[in-house]
């Protein structure tokens, strides 16, 4: 396609944008299990309206718009206060951080910052990364990009990881020890009270990837569920990335870090004044950073507060745990581990051979999105709020897609998958 010579009508644009929204999936109406993590139609509203508000806004340098400096600050001193600051506090600390475009940021950063810390207090010259097989793989993504080993351990028969196994793989070089609250595949809580002990016996950094539980989990607790210790209260743990755009209920791309006093933070930035353009300072990938994100983010704590995130959280929760029931109810199928949060996985049951992967195409075609992954061979749902009025409609449709796919030949399955998360 060539760039066009002329300028088009407005009207016709708009009309060329609506037309090839066609074939999109329905997230409004809850076709989406993950991708995109709706709230209701009312926040919708006011959060579109507070980034079209900030649309052009850029907050490289928040000199010129001290309204994105006032609205981040908030946005992570927010988000702080839910992951465990006030113990920092009572420590005579301080947690600090900054937003990012996004959950792969937020780890990018923490691995960068841990890199920097070993070679900053013990001239760590091959660092390596230890985690469990489990963690997202946005981890390995950063040893890649900043150089460092990552060394994957398998995780124990309930999906968490292993402990011992990790420890066995940790030695004098690990400048990294990563823990998920939950981790995304089958969406389970990692022993972090362990794993953080092995940092701290070592003064190195761990880190909890509370990506998908970080707006989660602090709202179970308030309404009473038993929540295993995961963020700042545990000692060691010495940084948490938290994603807004997911259950944060706001759009794409707004996630925060936050580490566990300033001079953590500092391993984080990069500063550079060796070129005719003055000083440069950034706090991550990204040296632009659009405002819309952050004034949504900001716009959405102030409209939920706690009220509105727990009724949401509440919903998100009851509907993963129909639609585990539900799923379990369906003799060809399985749920993978125990799922804690508002996560699952849903997998063929023992000795059926059924083709999950197959069932996933037939879904699709009637209209529902959820990613494949593996191992095991599995279909991944992220519930939000929206899902709790319409699991039994998918629960009723998975039944029939189930029967369609049972009676197919074995060839006309499919079976490739990608990881879309």
């Amino acid at each position: 396609m060539h760039f066009p010579q002329r300028g088009r009508p407005a009207d016709d644009v708009v009309a060329d944008l609506q037309a090839m929204t066609a074939d999109d999936k329905d997230f409004r109406r809850g076709r989406t299990f993950g991708l995109v993590y709706h709230a209701g139609e009312d926040l919708e509203r006011i959060v579109a309206t507070a980034h079209e508000q900030f649309l052009w806004h850029n907050a490289l340098n928040p000199d010129a718009f001290p309204s994105l400096r006032r609205m981040q600050s908030e946005v992570v001193a927010m988000t702080a206060d839910l992951l465990g600051a006030e113990v920092v506090a009572a420590e005579g600390g301080e947690v600090a951080g900054f937003m990012t475009s996004g959950g792969t940021e937020s780890i990018l950063m923490a691995v960068k910052a841990a890199k920097v810390r070993a070679r900053r207090e013990r001239d760590v010259e091959h660092p390596n990364v230890v985690l469990a097989a489990s963690a997202h793989a946005a981890f390995d993504k950063a040893c890649g990009y900043f150089g460092l080993e990552s060394r994957r351990v398998p995780v124990r028969s309930d999906w968490r990881a292993d402990i011992d196994a990790m420890a066995g793989a940790i030695d004098a070089d690990t400048a990294l020890i990563v823990g998920s609250a939950p981790q995304y595949p089958q969406g389970v809580i990692d022993p972090i009270p362990e794993l953080a002990a092995l940092a701290a016996e070592r003064d190195i950094n761990c880190h909890v990837d509370a990506c998908m539980g970080g707006f989660v989990l602090p709202f179970l607790e308030r309404l009473g569920r038993d929540i295993p210790p995961w963020n700042f209260a545990v000692p060691g743990v010495t940084s948490i990335s938290a994603d807004i755009h997911k259950y944060g209920y706001t759009p794409k791309g707004a996630s925060v870090i936050l580490h566990r006093s300033k001079e953590l933070r500092r391993d984080q930035t990069f500063v550079f004044d060796g070129w005719l353009g003055g000083f440069y300072g950034s706090s991550g990938v990204l040296g632009t950073k659009p405002g819309g994100p952050i004034a949504a983010a900001w716009t959405a704590f102030q409209y939920l507060g706690i009220d509105g995130y727990c009724e949401r959280v509440a919903k998100a929760v009851e509907a993963r745990e129909r639609l585990v029931a539900g799923v379990r109810g369906i003799a060809e199928l399985a749920v993978v581990g125990e799922p804690e949060v508002t996560l699952a996985a849903i997998t063929a049951a023992d000795g059926s051979g059924f083709d999950v992967f197959a069932l996933g195409t037939e879904l699709f075609d009637r209209g529902w999105m959820l990613d494949r992954q593996g191992p095991p061979d599995s279909l991944h749902c992220s519930c939000a709020p929206v899902h709790a009025d319409m699991i039994d409609e998918f629960l009723s449709e998975l039944a029939d897609a189930v029967r369609k796919v049972a009676g197919t030949r074995a060839d006309d399955r499919s079976t490739n998958y990608a990881a879309m998360e």
